[in-house]
């Protein structure tokens, strides 16, 4: 793959310079000639993507990679000896028919070679085979390019420009992939050995698009897909449009199609490593919408350096995005299925990616180019920066819709996870999806948790819910003996580190036992205290580090996270002012308590999406009233409400 891709990489720069050269310096024709070699070789899909998904899924998969493999040298080799337009075009068409059968044959076939906890690792090195050979491939062609002349003195150009000796490489580079995947005899021949061969194709087709439909994460996975090849197909089609108008040639453009790569392997190789305490559900949208927020930045730059530098960022987020993306869709889709999935999947990103290369020619000639003086300083930003503005703006706005309909969390801010992140109280968050809804009460001592969590609970029932009311410590059986010793003032001092451990044995226990089964039935589950109790008093209280705190409860949790966090703040002073009795917590100083106080304002300062501090001095109606209201806009909440009333 990596031998091939560097070909393939190679033969592009090189028609698409060609392409440019042809137009005789007008912007428009120039424009249109790239676009359509683009569009020569996606336009395939539009037609033969889902149905090769299908045959992909119908055929012993190795055997389809190495025909096809075959069939593109044999069309490769052939461009340069035929030596005209028609066939350049013809072929290439070609060649695209037949990879649009090989890439899923391949993509479905990674997902049984590795186990699912080093499917990310996989993608990764995939990933760089085919996009990290790039940057190879653009220094080659920069050296072409400059070396070139050279040759005509003892090649006929026919058979000696950088275009030519490009596409004997790529011709070369399948065969030796045939040879390759030939020998590779423990590729699964996949769910041909099932009876699929048999199965209507047409049947296929519609599970294909059925399957992809009725999956939220998939639909979420292809509309940021789309999103981000919308980008990048302006930065593509624009970019040696783009480059002239800064006033460089074809070597420029060599090193900033290498640059876009460059970040992209950089994004695939680092990124899961840097961002793996992120659940990946979020993390695709933001790392579209960063990359994005970097296309919107190189439009608006006029120096080539700086262009080079937001370029490799550009293509660094993007890269996390793909990686991430393609981990998800193994992931997520069955093996019957996956052949046909990846497929319609890459045929609507081929699709999109002809429409945007089409169109954003089309835009950048219309808008033509443009001088502003602004102070004396003339800026020249010509249509291709205008037209790559814009796609930016579209796919910061597709990344944003993105993130919001696949956040596993969507009552905690991405900012919030960031914070943790850098404080290392994260801890590989992998976004467990909850049905119920989840309500955790805190605050001091005297606060009134007790009694707005019944309160609470009798609300919720008044109004069709089924709700779990339960406590930390003491949710369980196993709770109440912890219960015992952790409050018990007989039990005197124990060490800090210990008190914390029992607690999140606690909570281990509880969640396991109680809380996550209510959840996955679907009721509200409201508990008196969860893990924020810990990170208070036996992070702050205790004077330990929160973080490490919060990691261990996380850990015990397995990142469970409540829906809405209530806190009930109060003075110290008067919430232990309240008490008839003291247990062993409540009789520490008050300068204890206030580090407690204090470190739930501050939990609640962080994620503000996620808690909601009430004033504890007032009267028990006035916070039932408040926090009735607050709880009532909880999306899950109005959707069960809303399906109660349909009944």
């Amino acid at each position: 793959m990596a031998f091939s891709s560097f070909g393939d990489w190679l033969g592009l720069l090189a028609t698409t310079a060609l392409a440019q050269e042809l137009s005789g310096g007008n912007y428009q024709k120039a424009t249109f000639a790239i676009a359509g070699v683009f569009i020569v070789r996606l336009l395939p899909a539009v037609l033969l993507g889902p149905l090769a998904g299908v045959i992909a899924d119908r055929f012993d998969r190795r055997r389809l990679m190495i025909v096809c493999d075959l069939l593109r040298f044999a069309l490769y080799l052939s461009i340069p000896l035929v030596g005209n337009y028609f066939w350049l075009y013809t072929a290439t068409v070609l060649v695209e028919s037949v990879t649009l059968f090989w890439s899923p044959a391949k993509e479905a076939s990674v997902p049984n070679l590795v186990p699912k906890n080093k499917l990310e690792s996989a993608n990764q090195v995939t990933l760089l085979a085919s996009y990290g050979t790039a940057p190879l491939a653009a220094l080659v062609f920069s050296f072409l390019a400059l070396v070139t002349r050279g040759l005509e003195n003892y090649v006929p150009h026919r058979f000696g420009s950088s275009a030519d000796l490009a596409l004997y490489i790529d011709a070369l580079s399948f065969l030796y992939t045939a040879f390759i995947v030939y020998q590779l005899k423990e590729i699964p021949k996949g769910p041909a050995t099932k009876g699929a061969a048999n199965e209507n194709i047409g049947k296929a087709l519609i599970e294909g698009f059925k399957f992809v439909n009725d999956s939220k994460v998939i639909r979420g996975l292809i509309f940021g897909m789309l999103g981000a090849f919308f980008a990048a197909g302006a930065v593509i089609g624009l970019a040696r449009t783009f480059v002239g108008d800064l006033h460089a040639g074809d070597a420029a453009y060599g090193i900033l199609f290498g640059a876009v790569f460059t970040g992209l392997a950089l994004g695939i190789s680092l990124g899961p490593k840097i961002f793996n305490q992120f659940s990946r559900r979020r993390l695709f949208g933001a790392a579209l919408t960063i990359s994005s927020a970097f296309l919107i930045l190189l439009a608006l730059i006029s120096n080539l350096v700086l262009a080079l530098f937001v370029t490799v960022l550009l293509g660094a987020f993007a890269g996390v995005s793909w990686v991430t993306g393609f981990t998800m869709l193994g992931l997520e889709v069955e093996d019957e299925v996956r052949g046909r999935t990846f497929a319609f999947v890459q045929s609507l990103i081929r699709i999109s990616l002809v429409l945007v290369l089409a169109i954003a020619p089309v835009a950048a000639g219309a808008i033509g180019r443009h001088s502003f003086n602004v102070r004396g300083t003339v800026l020249a930003y010509n249509g291709a920066a205008f037209t790559m503005f814009f796609a930016g703006v579209i796919g910061v706005t597709v990344g944003i819709i993105s993130y919001r309909q696949m956040r596993d969390r969507p009552t905690v801010s991405l900012w919030s996870d960031v914070l943790a992140a850098f404080r290392g109280e994260l801890g590989a968050i992998t976004g467990a999806v909850k049905t119920g809804i989840f309500i955790s009460f805190e605050g001091g001592e005297g606060s009134g948790k007790s009694t707005q969590t019944k309160m609470l609970k009798e609300y919720l029932e008044s109004i069709g819910e089924v709700v779990v009311l339960t406590r930390e410590p003491g949710g369980t059986p196993l709770g109440i003996q912890l219960r015992k010793i952790l409050l018990d003032n007989q039990t005197g001092h124990i060490s800090p580190r210990a008190e914390a451990l029992m607690y999140a044995a606690d909570r281990a226990n509880h969640v396991y036992s109680v809380i996550k089964p209510a959840l996955d039935s679907g009721a509200v589950v409201i508990t008196d205290r969860y893990l924020d109790s810990s990170i208070a008093y036996q992070g702050a209280g205790r004077i330990l580090q929160p973080a490490e705190v919060a990691r261990i409860s996380r850990w015990a949790t397995e990142t469970l996270t409540p829906t809405l966090t209530v806190i009930l703040d109060l003075p110290a002073e008067i919430g232990l002012g309240r008490l008839d009795s003291t247990d062993r917590l409540e009789s520490e100083p008050l300068a204890f308590h206030e580090r407690v106080r204090q470190e739930f304002l501050n939990l609640a300062n962080v994620d503000p999406e996620r808690y909601f501090v009430v004033d504890g001095k007032q009267s028990k109606t006035a916070i039932q009233a408040q926090i009735i209201e607050r709880i009532s806009t909880l999306p899950l909440l109005k959707v069960n409400q809303v399906a109660k009333k349909k009944k």
